[in-house]
């Protein structure tokens, strides 16, 4: 079955004779009216479950599971680059999606889901959001809802499967399986789940803080380059496209005209950058400081680790501690897009973190943390902060969430900008021009492209 029609037409649909999107907002509304949560900072010497192991300078809980903070270092060809505490949770999870037709339509079951961090409580998940944790009940509550349909996915037909990274800022080598599946059969719909159209999720991404970050990460791999579209299907398409530079980004180009040189540069980085990360106790943290209410930097971070108490109605577990990852200020995440002999391309560059799977991965444009004021900006940066002061040629602009199970109330300013053809003639070396079918391509490709630029990728719209 070639789904990509079905996709599109999809996305170019923000409304649904299902669920209009007012009838979601206030569903939203209501649930945040409606379900009691309380979550306040505490002591971890209050806790029975997580605790601080002083001799080896570790946060860790008495299974030995979920995750555990510890500190790390990073230095890059001989020389010490920075250290941070950062999440050790080497399992993998589910961040599934169940879309199926209806009239015709393509339909995603979204879920209304509260996690401990999120800055305004309940946001728009994906049907499945499970740790392995979670799946195998090492908490003791229940199976999540749907896991049935992603653990035997094999009986449904799978659009997308991959395994992607997390924030490796944050995270140390941490990925979560990102799936789509279109299922036919009849499917009960559980309280907290609605049916959405993708436009109309696309939609909802412009109220701030309401669209999930795990939702964008999945939403982000839909797989348009990988079906064979006739001419016939592709002229059908063409009239639902706003946008007809995209149009030819994604069907009139070459996935391949730009990987040669983007491979290149991604593999001489891997091959010849000399780049060691190596755990270290929290309190051998020169820079940091351990105490019972969590890990704070001495000087300037741009986040710190707090523990927390945590009451929510309506979950598996509904009253726990745990330490959350705490954001001092918003960082800024921004895509340059523009057209180019009638084809919308982007700018992304390359981008080493702590915490990437295999040293560096492809991020956007601009990926500033709250922090980046100490650091000087190059010419694409500079012209990129002069459009967004000015709101000049600002396609997309919102604040969105990073995942409140791990992060509290951590919110980014997020920005696509236009720029005219002639504005960045030539770039620095690790910056490239690229279509969205080459970006589709390697989304099709565990741990190449960021979270932080997938991210963005799920919020353009047709």
């Amino acid at each position: 079955m070639n789904y990509v029609d079905k996709i599109i037409k999809s996305w170019a649909t923000e409304e649904s004779f299902i669920n209009s999107t007012s009838s979601l907002i206030k569903w939203i509304n209501e649930l945040n009216s409606n379900t009691y949560v309380n979550i306040r900072e505490c002591s971890i010497n209050g806790s029975t479950f997580w605790f601080y192991d002083d001799y080896n300078g570790e946060i860790l809980n008495r299974k030995r599971s979920f995750f555990s903070i510890k500190g790390m270092r990073r230095f890059k060809d001989g020389e010490f680059v920075g250290e941070q505490p950062i999440i050790i949770q080497p399992e993998i999870g589910y961040l599934g999606i169940i879309c199926k037709e209806f009239d015709g339509l393509l339909h995603f079951l979204m879920q209304a889901k509260i996690e401990p961090g999120n800055v305004n409580c309940v946001q728009i998940s994906p049907t499945i959001q499970a740790t392995k944790s979670n799946f195998t009940r090492a908490h003791g509550g229940k199976l999540p809802t749907y896991f049935e349909y992603f653990e035997n996915s094999a009986r449904y037909e799978v659009i997308y499967d991959q395994i992607q990274s997390e924030q490796a800022t944050r995270f140390y080598k941490k990925r979560n399986r990102n799936m789509i599946m279109l299922v036919e059969e009849k499917i009960e719909v559980y309280p907290n789940y609605k049916w959405m159209t993708l436009g109309q999720i696309k939609k909802l991404m412009d109220i701030n803080n309401l669209v999930n970050m795990d939702t964008r990460t999945v939403l982000s791999g839909i797989p348009f380059i990988t079906e064979h579209i006739d001419n016939k299907m592709k002229s059908d398409l063409y009239g639902l496209f706003k946008d007809k530079a995209l149009y030819h980004s994604i069907f009139s180009t070459s996935q391949c005209e730009d990987l040669t040189k983007v491979y290149q540069l991604v593999n001489d980085y891997k091959m010849f950058r000399d780049v060691t990360v190596t755990t270290v106790p929290l309190n051998q943290l020169v820079g940091w400081k351990v105490d019972e209410y969590g890990v704070t930097c001495k000087t300037q971070a741009d986040f710190m680790v707090r523990f927390y108490d945590i009451e929510i109605d309506g979950r598996e577990v509904q009253h726990w501690s745990q330490p959350l990852f705490k954001a001092i200020g918003m960082a800024t995440f921004g895509l340059l897009t523009k057209t180019d002999q009638g084809v919308r391309k982007f700018l992304i560059k390359l981008k080493d973190e702590i915490g990437s799977f295999d040293k560096v991965e492809l991020g956007p444009t601009i990926q500033w943390e709250p922090t980046h004021y100490l650091y000087e900006d190059d010419e694409v940066e500079k012209l990129f902060r002069k459009r967004m002061e000015n709101k000049e040629g600002i396609l997309i602009g919102t604040i969105l969430s990073e995942e409140g199970g791990r992060f509290y109330h951590e919110q980014n300013y997020n920005y696509i900008i236009e720029i005219n053809e002639n504005d960045l003639t030539v770039v620095p070396d690790n910056y490239f021009w690229v279509s969205f079918s080459t970006l589709n391509y390697l989304v099709q490709v565990n741990n190449c492209l960021n979270i932080q630029l997938r991210n963005l990728l799920s919020l353009i719209k047709i």
